[in-house]
Parts: structure tokens; sequence; C-alpha cells
């Protein structure tokens, strides 16, 4: 019976691939490994790796400039790019993002915008959206968008750019627009708005832009090439393989897959990178160089077991897509549909592969070390979670780097470990930096709420009257409370229809200034030093003069 053994070859794993099997008494030999490296030896030597190495750097710089250096940097916008911010986030009557119409723009839109989805709920009118990217409208037959709309995924749903290599085209300012119609296609769809806005915009294709396909594909088709000739053929010390591993997949993330802005800030990743460089030079020291070099003999069984897991981790931002968790708080666990289940699998196997890496450090000898350290290590953590005012975060780079030194035995599935985790490592620190393990709540928060207080409607379902017409109408609300006057919160800020209509420190509104024949959403907040505070969910006047109220909550 043939066996696989991944578990208990220790010191020197024999290679699969260059072993004897019995089967059934008949015994046959498998030399595709001995075979490789007799091939490939001839390629083997320094000189030839020094001069491939620069071949590779050059090739890189060309791929990189031909990515993000040969069209304009003022043209390029982001995934979550829009023309009008949420909420008050451009002030009294949208003042601080005019202009709203007779003005267009060129722009280059990265590919993989439609996987970039919000990440709390947003209020357009009465309809909470959530988890998917912001689109609104684009179903008339001019194809016009609410200006909080995502532009990139707007122009994929409009057909004029590709999700999979991003794209070029022109957008115009159309001011404003009423009814906004949904629609699905190219696999996004959109929710409709039945009101007023007082910006939109249209797409039309781009004459004067060019170099606007986004190459990670073919980056990342270069740099698995790459990877492959590293184990296959080139094949150098394992030290030198690891580091190799180490600078193209944080580049490939930092300048390709994951860059931190569009184009990517150099800067930024060259910050990143040397501290990333002293973490893996501990990744080697206590876990690597006693696995990686065990598989010298093994190049095709070597690069299985480390680059395919490897190329995993590096990808997390699509590898792990599908999993329904954005951060490992309890905020965004019961938030997301499907998160405490998939949380739960995720613990689950994690417990798997812990179990098993015990039961292999137990048969070391060190198991003692090992969870004296990770006990030490479980009560540091504890401490810090304990600290009032902060909360604890745990990244995916500090998971790396908390599994890491469990890994450093030559087995077969410690390669595999060891691959993932560096890669999530790679990703984690390239793509967002060393976030801190602490953070306030307000960094957590985002653009969720916040907590804070929430003002009450007077006018409700039972006062409001019908019959007098809109131009007469006022609606009203609750003063503030001298409790929250003593925090200092002064005013109150007022959205109709997704736009700030009033801020001040009133307690009415007139409705004179409202289009009839429309239904309209009302929104309200308390203000503090001029900035407001959670908005409640919207109240909404249907055209018939049924007012229906808020449900409890922010929005």
């Amino acid at each position: 019976m043939i066996t696989f053994i991944f578990l208990t070859d220790f010191l020197d794993p024999i290679p699969l691939l260059g072993r004897t099997y019995n089967f059934r008494g008949h015994a046959f030999t498998i030399t595709v490994e001995p075979a490789i490296l007799r091939l490939t030896h001839p390629f083997t030597a320094a000189g030839l790796f020094v001069i491939l190495v620069a071949a590779y750097l050059i090739a890189l710089s060309f791929l990189t400039r031909a990515q993000w250096f040969l069209t304009p940097s003022s043209s390029f916008v982001d995934c979550t790019s829009v023309f009008w911010e949420e909420n008050a986030g451009c002030g009294l009557y949208g003042e601080l993002c005019a202009p709203f119409a007779n003005a267009s723009f060129d722009f280059r839109c990265p590919a993989q915008c439609t996987s970039v989805v919000l990440q709390n709920p947003r209020l357009v009118g009465n309809v909470e959206v959530d988890f998917v990217p912001l689109l609104v409208g684009g179903g008339d037959s001019q194809g016009t968008y609410r200006a909080d709309s995502f532009i990139c995924a707007s122009a994929v749903q409009a057909g004029f750019i590709s999700d999979s290599t991003g794209g070029c085209a022109s957008v115009q300012l159309v001011g404003n627009f009423t009814n906004y119609l949904p629609t699905t296609a190219f696999g996004l769809t959109s929710v409709g708005f039945p009101s007023i806005f007082p910006m939109s915009f249209r797409f039309s294709p781009s004459n004067t832009l060019t170099h606007c396909t986004d190459l990670r594909n073919p980056a990342l088709a270069f740099n698995i090439l790459a990877t492959c000739a590293l184990f296959l053929v080139l094949r150098p010390k394992a030290i030198v393989l690891y580091w190799c591993l180490v600078c193209i997949g944080f580049w490939h993330i930092a300048l390709f897959s994951q860059p931190q802005a569009t184009p990517p800030p150099l800067d930024v990743a060259f910050g990143a990178f040397l501290p990333a460089l002293f973490v893996c030079y501990a990744f080697w020291r206590v876990a690597v160089r006693f696995t990686m070099p065990v598989f010298a003999n093994a190049p095709f069984e070597s690069m299985v077991w480390y680059l395919a897991p490897y190329w995993a981790g590096v990808l997390t931002n699509l590898t792990m897509e599908q999993i329904p968790i954005d951060r490992l708080t309890a905020q965004d666990i019961k938030q997301q549909p499907g998160g405490l289940t998939a949380l739960i699998v995720i613990i689950l196997v994690l417990l798997a592969i812990v179990i098993n890496q015990i039961r292999i450090i137990r048969k070391t000898g060190y198991l003692p070390h090992y969870l004296g350290w990770h006990i030490m290590g479980g009560l540091v953590i504890l401490v810090l979670a304990l600290l009032p005012g902060l909360q604890f975060r745990l990244h995916h780079y500090i998971i790396s780097m908390a599994l890491f030194p469990g890994t450093g035995f030559p087995t077969r599935l410690s390669a595999i470990y060891q691959g993932f985790l560096l890669g999530m490592f790679l990703n984690g620190v390239a793509a967002f930096g060393f976030d801190s393990i602490l953070q306030t709540a307000a960094d957590l928060v985002r653009d969720g709420p916040s907590g804070s207080p929430l003002p009450t409607f007077l006018t409700n379902s039972s006062t409001y009257n019908a019959a007098v017409t809109l131009a007469n109408q006022t609606i009203s609300w609750v003063g503030i409370p001298s409790d929250l006057a003593s925090q200092g919160w002064n005013g109150f800020s007022l959205l109709v229809d997704d736009v700030e209509r009033y801020t001040g420190s009133a307690l009415n509104y007139s409705l004179a200034a409202v289009e009839a024949g429309l239904p309209h959403f009302f929104r309200l907040a308390y203000v503090s030093e001029g900035t407001p505070g959670d908005f409640t969910m919207p109240a909404t006047l249907w055209p018939n003069g049924t007012w229906v109220d808020p449900l409890p909550g922010p929005s």
C-alpha cells in the first residue's frame, strides 16, 4: 500500500517523488526529483543567479513604470473615490463638494474594484446599503449616478471599464437629478433614490489617457514564474531563497496587488519594508532555517509545499474575500451575515493545526519551552486587552508573528504553514503597515456610528397634519437636554434627502423649500463645536402626506 508520510519524516524527509514504493508486492521507483536535480545543475551557478536577479529587477522596474508612471498621477482614482461625502461631509447645502455641474475629467481606475465594499451601513434615503459597492442610480437611459456612488464600480457597471483590468473613462458632473433608477449589470446591482439630489455624474469614453490597463495580473504571473524558477531551476541556498520570497512578496503587494494608494506611495512602502525585514529575519531564526533546507533535494516538492500557500497568503485580499470577516472585532463579526459561523470554522481549523503541531513539538521535547513562552504571551495580551480606553486588535500580521515559532520543524505541514504565514504577514505590513495592536474605539469605528447621543423628532405620524400644504409645513424636534448641553452639544444638523439643509440651534425647520410630489427623508444629529454626531435613522414623508417615524438607533 502506498503511504505518504507528512508528519514524522524528521531530520531528513525522503522526497515523495524520489523514493521507492511497494504496492501489492511490486516495487517501483519514482525519480522525478533526482531528474530535476540533474537537469538543472548547470543553472545553479552563483554568477548566473546574480545576472538573473539583475534582469528580474530591470524587468520589474519597467513593469512598475508601465503600471503607474505613464499615466498622469492626477488622473488616478481609487476604488472608494466619490464626489460626495456621506452625511454632512460636504457641509451645508453641499458647498464643500462644489462644483455640482459643468465639470468633467478623465480618470483611471485600478482592477478588482467590485470587491471593495461598504464595511458599515450607509443610508440612501430610507434604504440601508452594506457589504456591497455603493451604487445609486445608473438605470436611466443616460446612466446617471448619484454623486456619492463609488466612481470606479459605477464605471464598471456602466460598461466603460473592466473589473479585471481596470481602465480609463471620462466623467461629467450634471448637477440636480430626480428619481435615480436602480439597475443590474456586470455583476453589480445599484439601489434607487426616488427624490432629488444636487449632484450627479455620467460617463463617456476617455480620448486623452493612455496606458490604462492594470497590470497586476501580468505582474502576478511574472512573479509566480520567478519564484517557481527559484525553487526548480536556480535552486540557491535556503537562506537566499527565503529572502527572495520576502522581497518578491512584499513588493508585489506594495506595487501591484494591494498598494496603499494609487499611485503607490513608495516612501510609505519603504517605511514598512525595513521593519518587515527584521521580523522576517526572526522568522528565519526561529522556524524557516529548520525546515526549508531539509527539502534541498526535493525542489519540486518544496515548491509545492511553500509556493502554493505562500501566494495564497500574499493574495489574502482575494483568497479570503468570501470569508465574511473583515476585522476580528465583536462588532464586525456580529454585523456581517455568517461572520460568527466563519469565525467558528476558522477557530476549529486553527485548533486542529495547533493540536497537530503540539504533537510534533512534544516529540522533540521542547513542549514545555513553547508552552511557557505562549502562556507568557497570552498573559501580556490579556493585560493589554484590559487597558482602559483602548481595544485589543488582532491584525493578521500579528497572527503570523504569533504562530510562526510553532512551525520550526522539518515536516511537510510545517513548510505549508510557513509559506502561508509568511505570505499573510507580508500582505498585512505591505498593504496596511504595522497598525497598532491597541486602538481606540474611534479608530475601530471608521465611518460607522460613534455611539454619540441621538436627538428626537417631535413631529411624528400622529402629529403630522397631511391636510396642510407642504409650503406651510414645519417639522420640529426636542431641545437639547441639560446633561447633554453640559457635555458640549450645542446645536443640530438636519439632513434632507441625504444633504445637510440646516445647522444651528433652532428646534424646527420649514418645508417651504422642499419640492412637492416627491418622497423626502429627514435625519437629525446633535452638533458639538460645529461637528455633527451620529444621525438618526430617517423619518420619511411620502407624497401622499404619510409620515413614517424613524426606526430606533443611529444611521
